[in-house]
């Protein structure tokens, strides 16, 4: 009985099927970029290229990090400073209207309702003398990675919402990172 691999060493029908699995990946991962994104560490990776699916990225990007936002609030409830226990306060009160605008966006673009994971944000600990600085410290990385963010976006998206949005995110997190700096200043001369 003659298949199609007659005649053929098996070490080259294996070394053809090999590389038909990788070039197959290669092109389905350059088809759908949502997916090779997924694989990496949110932290550490970019928006990726200017393609169909940037704007996708970019709020289910600014979902995960208005979500840390709050995370991070909840534990900061605990401290016993009025500044900083208000500041939870905020997050927890205005971040929802923002994650709803970009749920809304998600849902009318790209006809996508699934919701973003939470992201992995930093365990503040038990209160104690130096809680609020492990706070300001958290929460000011925390505005410096979404300025990149709002950065990236701003060079790769064309959608005037997007940009502006970027604009007014960026715009919100340096004032929030110089009223955090000094208020890390004034309280642990930092």
């Amino acid at each position: 009985m003659k298949t199609l691999f007659s005649g053929y060493s098996l070490p080259l029908v294996a070394a053809l099927m090999i590389i038909s699995a990788v070039i197959g990946m290669g092109i389905g991962y350059s088809l759908t970029p949502e997916y090779e994104a997924s694989m990496y560490e949110k932290n550490t990776m970019t928006l990726g290229r200017s393609d169909r699916l940037l704007d996708l990225r970019y709020v289910n990007a600014m979902i995960a990090h208005h979500r840390g936002a709050m995370l991070v609030a909840e534990q900061a409830l605990s401290s016993e400073r009025p500044e900083v226990k208000g500041l939870a306060q905020e997050i927890l009160k205005n971040e929802p209207k923002a994650i709803d605008e970009l749920y809304a966006w998600k849902k009318s673009w790209y006809g996508d309702a699934r919701r973003v994971l939470d992201p992995r944000v930093p365990n503040l600990g038990a209160y104690d003398a130096t809680f609020d600085l492990r706070f300001l410290n958290a929460v000011i990385a925390h505005h410096e990675n979404g300025i990149l963010m709002t950065q990236e976006v701003r060079l790769k998206s064309s959608r005037s919402e997007v940009l502006d949005n970027a604009d007014a995110v960026e715009a919100f997190l340096k004032g929030g990172i110089a009223t955090l700096s000094g208020w890390r200043t004034a309280w642990y001369s930092l």
